[in-house]
């Protein structure tokens, strides 16, 4: 159930202020910064803010497209793709988050939290919750 979690942006450079815009293809949002690499740094916060607009709402996370050649993408943080991973799959396995508590003994607050992308999980709970609907999490790491 691996997923790119790579969502491509629009970087641009506003020429009257010296600042850095980031604008997401595939979600809505956009943030900036001092230089492209703040903006871009900034941008993993927007994305998951975003993204959590899609789990408030009950709808499916979108999916990120294709980079065209030479463009470039944000990508969730770690913790941000375990959250996705386990939205994704609940409504792939329609479980919902009383179904979820109900496995974890927990309550229905602490599901949301660990739902939430603008929420500081321990990702061990992000775990738990993905190994009660019958999923492991699984962590590689790649050249950047």
């Amino acid at each position: 159930m691996s997923r790119n979690w790579a969502y491509p942006v629009i970087l641009e450079r506003d020429a009257r202020t010296k600042t850095y815009t980031v604008t997401f293809v595939d979600a809505p949002g956009a943030t900036e910064g001092a230089t492209a690499e703040e903006a871009l740094l900034n941008g993993v916060d927007a994305l998951e803010t975003a993204l959590s607009g899609y789990v408030d709402a009950r709808a499916p996370l979108p999916r990120p497209s294709r980079p065209k050649r030479g463009q470039m993408t944000i990508r969730l943080s770690a913790l941000g793709m375990a959250k996705a991973a386990l939205y994704e799959a609940m409504l792939e396995k329609k479980i919902g988050r009383a179904e979820l508590a109900r496995r974890l003994h927990w309550h229905l607050a602490q599901v949301d939290r660990v739902l939430d992308f603008c929420h500081a999980s321990k990702m061990e709970m992000v775990e738990a919750a993905l190994a009660a609907i019958g999923l492991r999490l699984l962590v590689d790491v790649d050249a950047a």
